[in-house]
């Protein structure tokens, strides 16, 4: 059985000074600018429960939670977004894909192991799981359908509410990671601004594709959280 240890979203990872290659390629998406309303969560605690909705950007991290705590094969639907062959890597049945400007959309409507999806998110991280299924303790349902892309705000940026991804859980794991300022809640609702100040290109490097992959990015995350009505700003900083 593969094992991911110490599974963590990548806003904890930056408040914990937990700066690696998880972050780093979060990042590469984004240009300089600062981007309002990022990595959007919900969370409401309910008698035997808890019931979160996030942003898009919590798509991977909660998939492979939830899978890592799972042995039993399990239904699973929507969709995988990848620049690979999809069907070629993947070891469980892939209903469709659809394929747009290189960039292959496989459809999943299977029953499978959570070993097989692991492996594959191992080998190919960058690709985007917008999988949905349900077990003992999680019931996952991600939107199947691409996140939209990264464009710093252009004046102040409305509010939304986060409903890409929406878990019902009785594991208090992810909640101590996803609300790790304030794991004893009755409602959170938390919202974070991302800045990026500076991008480090690398030297002596011509490849295109290599000065994208190597190149760093500089700046901060203001989280803004509201806490039973009680609001608090924190801040960190990157470099990754």
């Amino acid at each position: 059985m593969l094992i991911f240890l110490s599974v963590e979203s990548i806003i904890n990872k930056i408040f914990s000074r937990k700066i690696d290659e998880d972050v780093h390629r979060e990042f590469l998406k984004f240009g300089k600018g600062v981007f309002e309303n990022k990595y959007l969560i919900n969370g409401k605690k309910q008698k035997e429960r808890w019931n979160i909705k996030t942003g898009a950007e919590f798509a991977n991290f909660l998939v492979k939670k939830c899978l890592e705590k799972t042995s039993e094969k399990i239904e699973v639907s929507g969709i995988i977004i990848a620049t690979f062959n999809i069907r070629d890597k993947a070891e469980f049945s892939i209903e469709k894909i659809k394929q747009f400007m290189g960039v292959k959309k496989a459809v999943l409507n299977t029953e499978t192991t959570p070993e097989k999806i692991l492996s594959l998110m191992k080998e190919y991280p960058k690709a985007f799981y917008a999988l949905s299924f349900s077990t003992k303790n999680f019931q996952l349902k991600i939107k199947a359908r691409a996140p939209k892309g990264a464009k710093p705000a252009p004046g102040r940026e409305k509010e939304i509410s986060p409903d890409f991804c929406s878990l019902k859980t009785n594991d208090s794991e992810i909640i101590k990671d996803l609300f790790f300022d304030a794991p004893n809640f009755k409602e959170a609702n938390i919202k974070h601004i991302l800045t990026i100040s500076e991008i480090a290109i690398p030297e002596k490097i011509s490849d295109p594709v290599q000065i994208r992959e190597q190149s760093k990015r500089k700046g901060k995350i203001t989280r803004i959280a509201v806490i039973d009505g009680k609001e608090n700003r924190s801040e960190a900083e990157f470099f990754a």
